[in-house]
């Protein structure tokens, strides 16, 4: 059994084995047991499963304490609160996608399933090659840092444009290359069909285009969140484990948010202000001396940010009734 204590990136194997039967449970229990059939998910479902998975997420982050030390779960947990209130920013994308292309919410869950899996194929790529990266160069983090505050400078300064999706390039690329249906057909993301010359020939549907855009719309986000956590650690495992935990409940976390995103009126400013702060910290510990940023001033610095947004959005719109953002047919 010594194979199981091979080191790859820095992790022994049973580790790795260990986090991704983890997510392999969540993940066949969610669709076989759970999801078995399409259906709306209420409110207190919603809230239920996202409880779940950010228990599951920070008794992770406590074994990966235990396991790794002090400074790797305190990174795990910054990690996964960054990704996590990254991740809520594309909430409202998301609610914009289904409501165009008319996904009604029993078929919303299944689209959201398997875009996880796309997303934990893509992120692992995207964060095995960070990494690769910044064992070959680890100049790169400062790129990483310089760019992150840029961004929050520039978050913070541009005005906010909304997704433009009868516009949209890639949306009308797909419409122009595949055969699309005019109309959903249950919960398929493909059909055979006859085309006008009455040969059978294959059909996407307006669910598998929702499918596509959703996975486009990670691969935008993870042009910050890979470089903010590459900012808070370099640790490949820590970086993976935070990045997935955070991902997996936001799917849930959508269904009871995405009708009130619009209260979180100050989650763009909290925003770009975390990305300012994260960047930064790699300066700062060059110019205190330190080898790196203290991890527990970090997280504490992390949660006050994201507090004080998340309390100041609440405040600002506590007598205005919630946005219907959620597809509903």
């Amino acid at each position: 059994m010594d194979f199981l204590a091979t080191s790859i990136m820095g992790t022994p194997l049973w580790m790795w084995g260990a986090f991704l039967s983890l997510v392999t449970v969540l993940l066949a229990a969610d669709l076989g047991i759970f999801h078995r059939t399409s259906r709306e998910i209420t409110l207190r479902q919603s809230l239920v499963s996202s409880a779940f998975y950010i228990a599951v997420a920070l008794l992770f982050g406590a074994w990966v304490w235990f396991e790794r030390g002090p400074t790797s779960g305190k990174e795990y947990i910054t990690g996964f609160l960054v990704e996590k209130s990254l991740s809520l920013d594309n909430l409202f994308v998301i609610s914009l996608i289904f409501s165009f292309l008319a996904i009604p919410q029993r078929y919303q869950h299944r689209v959201l399933f398997w875009g996880i899996l796309g997303v934990i194929v893509l992120r692992a790529i995207m964060i095995g090659a960070g990494a690769a990266l910044v064992a070959q160069f680890h100049w790169i983090l400062y790129v990483f840092a310089a760019f992150l505050v840029f961004t929050g400078i520039k978050m913070l300064v541009s005005e906010h444009k909304p997704l433009d999706l009868e516009n949209n390039r890639v949306l009308g690329f797909l419409r122009r290359h595949l055969r699309v249906t005019p109309e959903l057909k249950g919960e398929r993301f493909f059909v055979s069909m006859a085309d006008p010359s009455g040969t059978k020939v294959r059909y996407v549907t307006p669910l598998f285009l929702a499918l596509v855009l959703i996975e486009i719309v990670d691969l935008v986000f993870a042009v910050d969140s890979i470089p903010a956590i590459f900012a808070i650690s370099t640790d490949p495992f820590v970086v993976y484990t935070s990045n997935i935990f955070a991902i997996l409940g936001l799917r849930s976390l959508y269904f009871a948010l995405a009708a009130a995103v619009g209260r979180f009126v100050y989650l763009k400013q909290a925003l770009a202000i975390l990305l300012v702060f994260i960047g930064s910290k790699l300066f700062i510990a060059d110019l205190m001396g330190w080898d790196k940023f203290p991890p527990n001033v970090s997280l504490a610095i992390t949660l006050g940010i994201l507090g004080c947004g998340i309390a100041a959005s609440l405040l600002k719109t506590r007598k205005e009734p919630l946005p219907p953002a959620v597809t509903k047919t």
